[in-house]
């Protein structure tokens, strides 16, 4: 009998990968975006897609419906979508703000209510959460990004507690800097919110690491390759840390003090 994944956010990037690695791995794999028009080559690759809108209750209740109605099962839950919405706190309205904890926590969380039912059921199944160094550190003109990151870790450690006794895990992804659109939306966002206000020095900086970013970033495969390992796995990790110099990065927020991590990151803006 084939596993069955649903993955979210993939119509490009850590999400469009993942499908395509999983599905080779004899997986049955639903891929499920807003934006179904740019998956075409999931659909080649034998994936089955899903338009659906985290944000959306009747499309996610809808999406999960359509796969139990045809496989009566649901192993894997893949939480990826996501985006990053930067600009300075001062300056992000709360409607934004609201929207950011929307797709990147409650939609998470939503979805993941919607396919527990089943995996009790089977007593098995594993949710994959997508966080990102970001659940870990901070960074200027990333608050409501941070805070939902470091949200998914909370939601994510207490879970794995709750759900242990009916043989589920839960594993936390934490990527680097990755090459996909997200960088150029979060750029891009925080110099128009916050690019010619009183943060507009610092914003110009930041906007400028990012473009450096964008150069040295690891291929979304590398991501998607370590959520299939963690999939996998007989016994996988609580949480693994992936691609674009995620491992150094948190090595040094533990080391450092507050002030001291604060420098250096500050210090990487020029």
């Amino acid at each position: 009998m084939n596993k069955v994944a649903l993955i979210t956010g993939a119509s490009s990037g850590i999400g469009m990968e993942t499908a395509k690695l999983l599905v080779t791995k004899g997986y049955t794999v639903y891929a499920a975006a807003r934006r179904v028009e740019r998956m075409q080559e999931l659909e080649k690759a034998g994936v089955h897609i899903l338009k659906m809108d985290v944000t959306d209750e009747a499309s996610m209740v809808d999406g999960v419906n359509k796969i139990l109605a045809a496989e009566n099962r649901i192993d894997v839950l893949v939480n990826n979508a996501g985006y990053g919405s930067y600009g300075a706190l001062e300056e992000v309205p709360l409607s934004e703000a609201r929207y950011q904890f929307e797709v990147n926590i409650f939609g998470l969380a939503r979805l993941t209510q919607l396919v527990l039912p089943k995996m009790r059921e089977q007593h098995s199944g594993r949710i994959i959460n997508i966080s990102s160094i970001g659940g870990k550190i901070g960074e200027p003109h990333g608050t409501w990004y941070h805070a939902t990151k470091y949200a998914v870790e909370g939601l994510s450690d207490s879970l794995r507690m709750e759900l242990k006794q009916f043989g589920i895990d839960v594993v936390i992804i934490e990527p680097g800097a990755i090459k996909t659109e997200w960088t150029d939306i979060a750029r891009n966002n925080m110099l128009k919110v916050s690019g010619k206000g009183p943060y507009k020095n610092l914003v110009e900086k930041h906007a400028r690491m990012y473009e450096r970013a964008d150069k040295s970033g690891a291929n979304p495969l590398v991501v998607a390759q370590t959520i299939v390992d963690s999939i996998l796995a007989d016994k996988p990790k609580t949480r693994y840390a992936t691609g674009g110099g995620a491992k150094m990065i948190l090595f040094m927020r533990r080391i450092l003090s507050d002030r001291g991590f604060d420098k250096l990151l500050l210090g990487m803006m020029k």
